[in-house]
This record gives structure tokens, C-alpha cells and sequence, in this order.
């Protein structure tokens, strides 16, 4: 990704207390590939939320399950997670580093208590810890934050290729990293295992995904630093390339991992995550460029809708994981296991787009959603 350079960016000298920026302040493009985002999250979390392996697919279930390589694995997070580091550059940038720390040890405590008490799945604790590498970014120009998230990035792939081709030749079954649920588990069964291996879990994480999941927030600083999502009519070449390169990569590394997900061999479950996040990446930046294009047409259309849910993107995210725990664990709705992939991506993509109506309602009622309600005043202390 090509940005053109700019000064850097200091923070401009405050005369009162930081202010969370308003409503009327927000572009809505990042709001609507947040939205858009949230929306293929859950519809690739839906195979660990209801418990069936991608391989073991057939039929329906296998045509929806190659739609969901093809266009959401491995996409949706790359987007996502670029999004977060836009967003703690522009804090970092308008308010310093103290008040991104403290936004981050936030969110390090929320998402701590979404991982042990709701769902061991959860991304917010990942993101808030590594992020805080971004405190030492705040000079860096576009050009250097690409640079860095190039030499991250490939180290991180690289290093996942060379560990496949080492198991190239293994007999060894891959392992589906399903939580480990039984019939008739209780709550406090569950939240005792989560809670037992949380930490260890989030360390190793961190130290495996890091290179990775910093690369993707330094791409996000840049667009940052370079206005691509505030002011996207300044860069519609670059969006140009972005849609025709991104999507040309991207989508045949997805039609790869569609295939590499019939297979039941470690060496394919090896060689699907560098293919899963190299390609989920290009078209990542594709959907950028797509919807990029469409906001500067002014042609967003019913996309439009999306940037009500993510406005709200952290009350969504957590809401997802409420509903599907509901629906699918042992001690609510029971059916872990019980569902294949045609009846669960549906079920996802339903409550994300019932979020769409609840989004527009909470900010209609109250300017905001709860949690962000809840961060803002643990950040900002309550002023307005």
C-alpha cells in the first residue's frame, strides 16, 4: 500500500481536558467497514461458536463453508484489525500517549472478562496489549509505518510457510482448536476452564500472532497518518490500485484455502494460516479500496447501513458472543456440535444484520452503545 507522505504529525496542545470525538466529527467510512467487518467475524466465529470442522463439510454445508473461505476467512479480521490501529493512531495523534494507554488497559480489562466470562475467543485483550507498541510510533511517517508492517509481515508468513514445509511429509491429523465442551457442562465448569488458561492463552497469542497483528495496526497508522478513510477522495488512485490488486491476490489465495480446508492433514492446517492471512490481507485492502470508491461515488447505497453497527462496534462484538453462547453451549442452548455450516452462517448472518435496526436505535436513544459508553467515561472520566 502506496500512501504518499506527509509531515508527521504532532499532537496538537490541548487547552482542556480530551474530549471523545462526537458524532458529527466521524467519517463514515470507517464506521462502515467496521461494520462490514463485524459482520464476516461472526460469520467465521460461527465454526467455533457451534462446533463443526471445516473438512468434515459436505453438500450445502460445503458450498457455504468455500463462500466463507473465499470471502470472509481470514478477511474480516485483517480488516478489523487494521481499523484498530486507524483508530489508536488518531487517538495517539489528537491526544497523546497517555490517554491511548489508558484506553488500552480499558479495553485490556474488558476483554478479560469477555475471554474467561463469556467466550475464549476473544481478540479485544490481543489487540489492547499489543497495541501499546504503537505508543513508540507517534513520529514515524506513513512510508516508515509500511516499511516496518512489511518487514513484520513477511517474517511472520515466512516463518509459517517454512514451519508447514517441515510437517510436509507428517501422518498427523490437524487439530480443529474447538473449545473443549461437553453435554451438561454448567456455566461455572466453563468459566473455571476458561479462567485456568486464560493467561497462558493471551501470552501465547501475543508472542505467536504479534509480529502479524502489529504489521496490520501499523497499516492501519498509515492510513491514519495519510487520510485514506477521512478523506478518500485525496486518494482515489491508490483505492483504484487497492481494489484491482488486493481482490486479483486476494480472492485465489481464498479459493486456495477453500481447498486446503477439505484436508484433514496437519501440513494443510499448517499451510492454510499463512494462506488464510496473506490472502485474507489483499482482500482486506481490495474491500478498502471497493468501499473507498463507492463513498467518494457517493454510492454506498445500502452499505450505508452498516456504519450504525460500527459505530457501536464493541457492544456488537460482545452482544455476538452472548447470543451464540446462548444458542450453542452446554449449559444454555445445548447444540454445540449439532449444527454444519449452512444453518450457523445463516444464524451469524442474521443477528449481524438484526445489529443494524438495535445500532441505529442505541444511537438514536442514546448517541452511543453501552460499552462505549462504559469506555469513554473509564478513559475520558466522564467529561463530555
Amino acid at each position: 500500500m502506496n500512501l504518499p507522505a506527509e509531515p508527521t504529525p504532532t499532537p496538537a496542545p490541548e487547552s482542556g481536558p480530551p474530549q471523545p470525538v462526537t458524532v458529527r466529527d466521524r467519517s463514515p467510512l470507517p464506521d462502515v467497514l467496521r461494520g462490514l467487518a463485524l459482520l464476516g467475524i461472526l460469520i467465521v466465529n460461527v465454526q467455533d461458536f457451534a462446533g463443526f470442522r471445516e473438512w468434515t463439510q459436505t453438500g450445502v454445508d460445503r458450498a457455504v463453508q468455500v463462500v466463507t473461505d473465499m470471502f470472509f476467512n481470514g478477511r474480516s479480521i485483517s480488516l478489523f484489525a487494521m481499523l484498530f490501529g486507524w483508530g489508536a493512531a488518531g487517538l495517539l495523534t489528537r491526544h497523546g500517549s497517555g490517554l491511548l494507554t489508558r484506553r488500552l488497559l480499558v479495553l485490556l480489562g474488558l476483554g478479560t472478562l469477555h475471554g474467561v466470562l463469556v467466550w475464549h475467543g476473544d481478540i479485544i485483550s490481543n489487540y489492547a496489549l499489543l497495541a501499546l507498541v504503537l505508543l513508540v510510533t507517534v513520529r514515524l511517517s506513513a512510508r516508515a509505518l509500511l516499511g516496518l508492517a512489511g518487514v513484520l509481515g513477511v517474517y511472520w508468513l515466512g516463518s509459517g510457510v517454512l514451519l508447514a514445509l517441515a510437517y510436509q511429509n507428517s501422518p498427523r491429523l490437524r487439530t480443529a482448536g474447538l473449545p473443549d465442551l461437553t453435554a451438561g457442562m454448567t456455566y461455572a465448569q466453563v468459566v473455571a476452564g476458561r479462567a485456568a488458561t486464560f493467561l497462558d492463552d493471551l501470552i501465547g497469542g501475543s508472542l505467536y500472532n504479534g509480529p502479524w497483528l502489529i504489521a496490520l495496526f501499523l497499516l492501519g497508522a498509515a492510513a491514519q497518518r495519510s487520510g485514506l478513510l477521512t478523506r478518500p477522495h485525496e486518494h482515489r488512485p491508490l483505492l483504484r490500485r487497492l481494489a484491482v490488486w488486493g481482490l486479483g491476490l486476494g480472492l485465489p489465495l481464498g479459493g486456495l484455502l477453500a481447498w486446503l480446508n477439505t484436508q484433514p492433514s496437519l501440513a494443510a492446517g499448517l499451510i492454510a494460516i499463512p494462506v488464510r492471512m496473506g490472502g485474507g490481507l489483499a482482500s482486506a485492502l481490495g474491500y478498502v479500496g471497493v468501499v473507498g470508491l463507492l463513498a467518494v461515488q457517493g454510492r454506498l447505497g445500502p452499505l450505508r447501513a452498516f456504519a450504525a453497527s460500527g459505530h457501536v462496534a464493541l457492544t456488537n462484538y460482545i452482544l455476538q458472543s452472548l447470543v451464540m453462547t446462548t444458542v450453542f453451549y452446554p449449559y444454555a442452548g445445548g447444540q454445540f456440535g449439532r449444527w454444519g455450516a449452512a444453518p450457523a452462517v445463516l444464524l451469524a448472518l442474521g443477528v449481524t444484520l438484526a445489529q443494524i435496526p438495535l445500532s441505529q436505535w442505541m444511537l438514536r436513544t442514546w448517541g452511543s452503545g453501552p460499552l462505549e459508553e462504559l469506555v469513554r467515561t473509564l478513559v475520558y472520566g466522564g467529561r463530555r
